[in-house]
């Protein structure tokens, strides 16, 4: 395009964009003119209608139809004009024809929040269009209703009852001296976009033809002088472009004055020196040609060395993401992968507001599958596991081995056993037992590992969020709570979380902070039963018993805090305190003349050890005590370990001199072979035997052969738990001469203990009892 047709064409473009934005803006101006008038002409009319202040007053529908039908005829834009009440109900309606049936806004949504006074206006689309309009709806984006919704005011009071015709048209009359006036009633003028914009067809075609014409007019005489003042300028141009392209070109004439003739000698200067630039060009170019054939070569070889870096990167990620993300021994997500997903279901859950249950899930004696087995056997256990679970769940449900995976060492193939399954958008929670069950069915079905048939057992926890949990931390915690009560409840079964759960939790952890400060704080004590010998009414004997003596919850006894000890590994420090303490106050009751000819103290299993021989003669050293003076409790399960550790231990504290007593005979197991493979001196029914005589024959002909089994080993025997007269009658008829238990006193501390150590203490009460039994047998 030359530049004289280039300078039209842009003055083309601002002319016809110039009038179309100032046609469209009269359009406009017309359009809110016409909507304006409208809205004028409507007012003029109501304030000429003081019949339809007196027909919404008294609800006159015929008269308020006429009037309604009077403002419709104001313009053929209007599609509806309604009435309203000073309450808001419409009373009365006029519509166009062709929009009769159309769907009307609520007053309430046409008033919004305006105060009574004032007139309101609103826009909403139509569904409903005007007949024969439809090029112009379409050029007008579709129809628009134009809502103005006006107060109409009255000198009378809309809620004052009692006024008549007359009065009401009386206080119309003088309406210009009243001095209030109050809102009867609003209209609600609808009116067409479409129809509008109709009535100002003419204004815009008048002001699109006169700008037309002025286009015209400035297009010819801008064309005819652009094109005198640039011809030169275009073979200027025309010769550049030759000179450009690099064809031979003949030098410019040169008669041109003043900047033109200029152009014309630095053309013809470049065009003299074309010639000899032309040829060092093509020298230049095929240099360029080699030396870009070379550079090609290279970059297709460092596109190969590229790709195959790109390769090996993203196999690396690939292999990062699986080693980070997934457990290497089951391929399930781990612990970090299982968290970014519980926690994006748990925001989905709530969103959709839908429950999600998570259960947590623990192998039961795995770790004995791992010792006895070999830890290769474990793995291959866990791998079984995975898959049986993977298999009793839904695709969109999540199972993960819940291991660390950043562990330096693999720990998930030495003691990881525990599994976590998400069950997403379950209908009920109920639904989570159901398939808690399915995995225990699962898994109780044998697995073959290493020609070993083996039946595992899981223990199971389930928690539902949101109710017992809203974030990831506190719906793990609840289901790991519920998973430990289900373990401690006989494992192979499942619990839901209760907050009792997280209670006793919470109180459990309070007791063992506590537990780890209690002797260094003295709070530790030794209460004392006495063994009495019915035969002589002396006590010949006292078992230690230790309370916790807690500052907040009191005297806790033994039950509570024992399995706590054990547990955390705090037992053989109570043991070694309850062992010291026992001597030390034995020694002093026989160095103030107190007759007490020996003590008993309970040991736990967990003390049993080579070292349990160093502490007992530490502690008689100490106190100075004789070694037969001290007993020690043991338990069956002590004796049934059998382990050579557990046979020279026992043998060295009987070659000390320390006395050796079974605790709560026939509670544990049925073997009775220790009795003769372990040096003891004493046996002690358990008070359950003894409180089981009165109930049936069978359990007071059991306690009456372990006394006789005792008596025919030799072993001395003391019965616990005695609270009943007739309890004593049977053991003393039946041999059993030492007696402990609530029928001569409940555990008492040292203090209490020492007025029962005179002669004969208990002789008055040993009579007593005695004479019932001689009395029962007449």
């Amino acid at each position: 395009m030359t530049i004289s047709g280039k300078i039209n064409t842009l003055i083309w473009v601002i002319a016809v964009g110039a009038t179309t934005l100032l046609t469209i803006f009269i359009g406009e101006r017309e359009y809110h003119y016409q909507r304006d008038e409208i809205s004028r002409e409507v007012v003029t009319a109501i304030a000429g209608m003081p019949q339809l202040q007196l027909a919404l007053y008294f609800n006159d529908k015929t008269a308020i139809s006429q009037n309604l039908s009077q403002l419709m005829t104001l313009s053929p834009a209007l599609r509806r004009v309604r009435l309203f009440d000073a309450t808001g109900e419409e009373v009365g309606e006029r519509s166009a024809p062709w929009s009769e049936g159309e769907g009307k806004p609520s007053f309430e949504s046409l008033r919004g929040e305006a105060g009574p006074l004032q007139t309101t206006g609103a826009v909403r689309r139509a569904d409903v269009t005007p007949p024969n309009q439809l090029l112009l709806t379409i050029a007008s984006l579709g129809e628009r209703v134009n809502h103005i919704t006006r107060p109409i005011s009255s000198v009378i009071n809309p809620f004052e009852t009692g006024v008549t015709g007359e009065s009401f048209g009386l206080a119309l009359s003088e309406r210009d001296s009243a001095r209030s006036l109050y809102v009867i009633g609003y209209l609600d003028i609808e009116m067409s976009s479409v129809l509008l914009r109709y009535q100002t067809l003419g204004t815009v075609a008048s002001s699109a033809a006169i700008g037309l014409l002025v286009i015209l007019f400035s297009a010819f005489v801008i064309s005819l002088i652009t094109r005198r003042i640039t011809a030169p300028l275009g073979r200027l141009a025309k010769v550049a472009d030759d000179i450009a392209s690099g064809k031979m070109v003949e030098k410019v004439d040169e008669s041109s004055a003043g900047d033109l003739a200029e152009i014309a000698r630095v053309l013809n200067g470049i065009i003299a020196g074309l010639n000899t630039y032309k040829s060092q060009m093509d020298v230049d170019h095929q240099l360029l040609s080699m030396k870009v054939e070379e550079r090609t070569e290279q970059l297709s070889k460092r596109n190969a060395e590229l790709n195959k870096a790109v390769k090996e990167v993203t196999e690396t990620k690939d292999r990062l993401r699986q080693m980070a993300y997934f457990d290497s021994l089951t391929a399930l997500p781990n612990r970090r992968l299982f968290a970014e997903q519980l926690s994006l279901l748990l925001r989905m859950a709530r969103r959709n507001k839908q429950p999600l249950a998570l259960l947590f899930l623990d192998l039961d004696n795995f770790k004995r599958i791992n010792d006895s087995l070999g830890h290769s056997a474990g793995d291959q256990l866990l791998q079984e596991v995975a898959h049986r679970l993977s298999g009793c769940v839904r695709e969109s449900d999540v199972v993960a081995h819940y291991v660390d995976s950043e562990s330096r060492i693999d720990v998930s193939r030495l003691g990881g056993d525990e599994f976590t399954v998400v069950l997403n958008q379950i209908d009920k929670p109920e639904s989570a037992a159901l398939v808690a069950q399915r995995l225990l069915d699962s898994l109780t079905t044998p697995m073959n590992i290493d020609g070993h048939e083996i039946i595992v057992t899981p223990s199971i926890g389930i928690a539902v969020a949101p109710d017992d949990g809203g974030d990831t931390e506190g719906l793990l915690k609840a289901a790991d709570t519920a998973m430990y009560h289900a373990k401690k409840q006989g494992k192979n079964n499942y619990l839901f979380y209760d907050s009792a759960m997280g209670a006793a939790g919470v109180e459990r952890l309070r007791l063992e902070t506590d537990l780890r400060r209690a002797i260094e704080r003295g709070q530790m004590v030794l209460h004392y039963q006495p063994q009495v010998d019915t035969h002589t009414g002396n006590i010949i004997g006292a078992e230690a018993l230790m309370r916790w003596e807690h500052p907040e919850q009191g005297l806790i006894p033994p039950y509570k805090f024992i399995p706590i000890a054990e547990e955390i590994g705090l037992i053989s420090q109570l043991g070694n305190w309850g062992l010291n303490e026992a001597c030390r106050q034995l020694a002093e009751f026989q160095a103030r003349g107190l007759e007490l000819s020996r003590v008993s103290v309970n040991l736990s299993a967990l003390q049993i050890s080579p070292m349990l021989v160093s502490d007992v003669e530490s502690a008689l050293a100490q106190s100075g005590l004789d070694a037969s003076a001290l007993e020690l409790e043991l338990t069956e399960g002590i004796m049934m370990d059998g382990s050579q550790d557990t046979v020279v231990t026992l043998q060295s504290l009987k070659n000390i001199g320390v006395r050796l007593s079974i605790d709560d005979f026939g509670t544990g197991y049925s073997s009775l072979s220790y009795l003769t493979r372990f040096p003891l001196d004493e046996l002690k029914i358990d008070r359950s035997f003894v409180m089981d005589i009165g109930k049936s024959q069978r359990n007071a002909n059991l306690v009456a052969a372990i006394i006789a089994m005792a008596n025919s080993l030799n072993l001395e025997l003391v019965a616990e738990g005695v609270e009943t007269g007739s309890q004593y009658q049977f053991l003393t008829e039946h041999g059993a001469a030492i007696i402990q238990g609530y029928l001569f006193s409940k555990p008492v501390p040292a203090d209490a203990l020492i007025p029962m150590l005179k002669e004969r203490s208990f002789d008055d009460q040993i009579r007593q009892l005695n004479r019932g039994v001689a009395f029962a047998q007449r």
